[in-house]
């Protein structure tokens, strides 16, 4: 896993298109060690996230129809649909026409909270346990997992879908809050709560000017990113934010073998435990 600290202006952006140089498939050169070799493609990826040169700072090529909007309202007589979910649902898989769940925008997060109480083990559908990522939206409800409990995970929000963009949200939760499962994603000056991996997945993600608190009662982490590969392009960058709560707290753990956070003009309290990061007991992880 790697989690760098950064006071260099090449981490501004989070861009869409990026493809860095392709890595060679099996192992590095013989006279590089894995590390040295990891070090140097990190770097690569971290000079090319701050470059200019990608689409984002490009007119888009992609043109969608005209839009159209739902309304979400828990009154059926006055929406179209009761739940935010419901409204996500009614759209085909494959949408090429811009569409706008109206509820209770703008409103501001202390008032628009939408909230579940379920857990890893809580039966699904079909009355298999839904795990870690089928639970809750934006605000989990359910108590926070003593240290070391089993199945006690609440998902408050889940993203797998590509190019979307958070603002000023807020994201509750104990284990697990935010699921960032897959996808290019922009989350800026939101309020992520958590206790242990609160912040998961393996998208390619920029966090800016962003709150991260931590309610661990004894140890937690922060960030699980789950890159499996040399080939994979992801990562979360965390940009002008800040770190607080209680508990002693890791960085990151490595979920993936190539995890890969980085932090830059990062404010933190002093809960970092200063190893930075843990190896999930793999010390192959050890990068």
């Amino acid at each position: 896993m790697t989690v760098l600290l950064l006071n260099s202006s090449q981490i501004l952006c989070h861009t869409k298109g990026i493809r860095p140089g392709k890595y060679p498939v099996n192992h590095p050169p013989i006279n590089e060690t894995r590390v040295q070799f990891s070090e140097q493609q990190f770097m690569k990826w971290v000079k090319f996230v701050g470059s200019l040169k990608h689409s984002v700072f490009k007119a888009a090529k992609n043109k969608l129809f005209p839009s159209f909007t739902l309304t979400v309202d828990k009154n059926p007589a006055t929406g179209d649909f009761t739940s935010i979910q419901d409204a996500i649902d009614s759209l085909p898989f494959v949408n090429l026409v811009r569409v706008v769940i109206k509820g209770f925008t703008r409103a501001g997060a202390d008032k628009t909270i939408v909230q579940w109480g379920d857990t890893a083990q809580t039966p699904g559908p079909k009355g298999q346990p839904m795990g870690t990522y089928a639970s809750a939206t934006f605000a989990n409800t359910t108590p926070v997992p003593p240290p070391g409990a089993i199945g006690k995970q609440a998902v408050a929000f889940r993203i797998s879908a590509d190019t979307a963009a958070f603002l000023g949200c807020r994201f509750l939760g104990g284990q697990d809050t935010l699921y960032d499962h897959l996808g290019r994603h922009y989350y800026k000056d939101c309020y992520i709560e958590g206790s242990v991996d609160f912040i998961f997945g393996n998208g390619l993600s920029l966090f800016e000017g962003c709150h991260v608190h931590a309610i661990a009662q004894y140890t937690g982490a922060l960030t699980a990113q789950g890159r499996s590969s040399l080939l994979e392009d992801t990562g979360f960058s965390f940009v002008n934010c800040k770190v607080t709560g209680s508990g002693a707290l890791y960085l990151g753990r490595a979920w993936g073998p190539f995890s890969r956070v980085v932090f830059a003009y990062t404010y933190m309290d002093n809960i970092i435990i200063p190893k930075g990061w843990y190896n999930w007991g793999d010390p192959n992880r050890e990068m």
